[in-house]
């Protein structure tokens, strides 16, 4: 049971657990009782979670770490396949992880030569999710959550820096491996790079749920900005690209206007979503934590950007996502 003792112990996955704002949800879930499926991209990263966690927590026969580098669809496939084997059913499917490389002059690359941000961030999940949902569907009260962000969104604060998400016709995408952005026209830019990445996030979602016809909650969510104070976590590679440029910002946002979440209120809205908050009710919603003003941030329901919302191009981004993970 949970540790309200009302909530029954749910199976929950979540990529990204191993860092940031997926290891507070993990560490909060698995302290309430979940049994919880963390996958990681190799061992020492597998060790690593589950030290910290089982340490901490003392409930080591919770956790499963098994192998899954998001970088490389075939060790996703690969994993997936070992769940459907097992059989065992999937109450909540969380799908965090993300990575972000702002500041990089040239484009990184998969496994299957992909732009490194896309297929980590959107192809990978959406392969994860195609494979996983049988088991999904097993659950009784079956629930997705997807971690966005308001960078999707050109009119949000976060949204209007740099260049706006934006993917066009899916050139890029269409194109394959070896395209540096998915719109197939803009030179390479990290940054909008994973702007386009959270977009695909909440079409990727809506879609699922489109195509489910209600069988599943489905939950896109946006945690606002965080920045830890600690090394490592979500902006570690922008950091090394740029430390002093990611000081100052982390100084100005975190520390003078106070704009931030931090990891651990982040988490735990993320544990909420994964188990237990909003109340069950199938469909597709869309939570943000907004900003207020300084040290004050509100977290409820929002709406997605209009070409977020556009049933076309999620229908597009889909169909080509499918395609390439069954390359």
């Amino acid at each position: 049971m949970g540790s309200d003792g009302n909530q029954p112990s749910l199976h929950i996955l979540i990529t990204g657990a191993s860092s940031g704002i997926g290891f507070e949800a993990a560490s909060q879930l698995l302290a309430a009782g979940h049994q919880l499926t963390l996958p990681c991209r190799d061992g020492a990263t597998a060790t690593g979670l589950r030290n910290r966690l089982g340490l901490r927590q003392g409930l080591e026969s919770q956790i499963q770490t098994p192998i899954c580098d998001l970088a490389d669809l075939g060790s996703v496939l690969e994993f997936g396949q070992s769940l459907l084997q097992a059989g065992k059913p999937i109450d909540s499917l969380v799908l965090n992880a993300g990575l972000q490389y702002s500041g990089a002059a040239e484009p990184r690359w998969s496994a299957q030569g992909f732009e490194l941000t896309i297929a980590v961030n959107h192809l990978a999940h959406q392969v994860l999710l195609q494979q996983l949902l049988p088991l999904l569907k097993q659950a009784s009260k079956p629930r997705l959550v997807v971690t966005g962000s308001e960078v999707h969104d050109p009119s949000t604060p976060g949204g209007k820096v740099g260049q706006a998400a934006g993917l066009g016709d899916l050139a890029g995408l269409r194109q394959g491996p070896g395209a540096p952005m998915l719109d197939g026209i803009s030179r390479f830019n990290a940054e909008k790079a994973y702007k386009d990445s959270k977009l695909c996030n909440l079409l990727m979602a809506q879609e699922l749920e489109r195509r489910q016809r209600g069988q599943i909650q489905v939950l896109a969510w946006s945690p606002g900005l965080v920045i830890p104070r600690q090394g490592g976590g979500f902006f570690r590679y922008s950091r090394s690209h740029n430390p002093l440029g990611q000081a100052l910002f982390a100084l100005a946002a975190r520390d003078l206007l106070r704009v931030c979440e931090t990891p651990q209120k982040a988490g735990t809205l993320l544990a909420g979503l994964a188990s237990n908050f909003p109340n069950h009710q199938p469909g597709f919603g869309y939570w943000s934590n907004r900003v207020l003003g300084p040290g004050r941030l509100e977290f409820g329901p929002s709406e997605p950007s209009a070409e977020a919302k556009s049933e076309a191009l999620a229908r597009e981004l889909w169909d080509l996502s499918e395609r390439w993970g069954r390359s």
